[in-house]
């Protein structure tokens, strides 16, 4: 999603995204399935804290020619658990789960990492909890993805230490910003710094000087 778009979305009703008819994929990437996103204590907060030093700082790029397919397949089952990407991280993020077989979650309650608000999730109601990608995809797109292969671009699409299962407001809000531009609650700060920051280094991707100013004032909140 553009960032204009995301930012008109935002008026206030209700957030139709394709997540919401996502079926059964799963994961690749920083943290195993079943797990959560990386914790920011202890050696965690130190680890991010030399990555970020090591980051290299650039400028956006245009960002002409991104379009959400440039990614690949949504929610593919990369790691062949037999469960799609979005499910995975529902499974994974939400408490009190309640499936459809194996995979599919019908329901459970999630505390949003972004605000703190409990949400009752229903899957007839889908996009009230939406999977965001932490380092966002048209961000990574003017940051260089765009000249990434495109199994590249599907791996960091689908690598499950950059989703997280959010309420629908604040992801529409973030949209495509990086840290510089939209912050979650202070609560969150190191544990969000600490996830972008090893997703940016695992993809050797890049950050702007505002995100990195924004990173360091989140690892100091750990």
């Amino acid at each position: 999603m553009t960032r204009a778009a995301g930012r008109t979305a935002l008026a206030g009703i209700a957030l139709a995204v394709p997540l919401a008819t996502a079926a059964c994929d799963a994961d690749v990437g920083l943290s195993e399935p079943g797990s959560p996103p990386p914790k920011g204590a202890g050696g965690d907060e130190a680890r991010a804290r030399r990555d970020l030093s090591g980051l290299r700082i650039a400028s956006e790029r245009d960002g002409g020619g991104y379009e959400r397919d440039r990614f690949g397949t949504r929610w593919k089952d990369v790691d062949r658990n037999g469960c799609d990407q979005r499910n995975d991280v529902l499974a994974r993020d939400l408490t009190a789960v309640q499936k459809r077989g194996r995979c599919v979650v019908l329901s459970g309650r999630l505390r949003d990492p972004y605000t703190g608000k409990e949400i009752a999730f229903a899957k007839r109601d889908a996009a009230e909890v939406q999977i965001d990608h932490v380092y966002p995809l048209a961000l990574a797109w003017r940051m260089g993805a765009s000249r990434w292969t495109e199994d590249r671009r599907e791996r960091f699409a689908n690598d499950h230490g950059n989703l997280l299962a959010v309420w629908g407001v604040p992801n529409q809000q973030k949209s495509d910003s990086g840290p510089g531009e939209w912050k979650p609650q202070k609560a969150f700060q190191c544990t969000y710094g600490v996830t972008y920051i090893a997703v940016a280094k695992k993809y050797s991707l890049p950050i702007t000087r505002a995100d990195h100013d924004a990173l360091q004032t989140f690892l100091g909140r750990c």
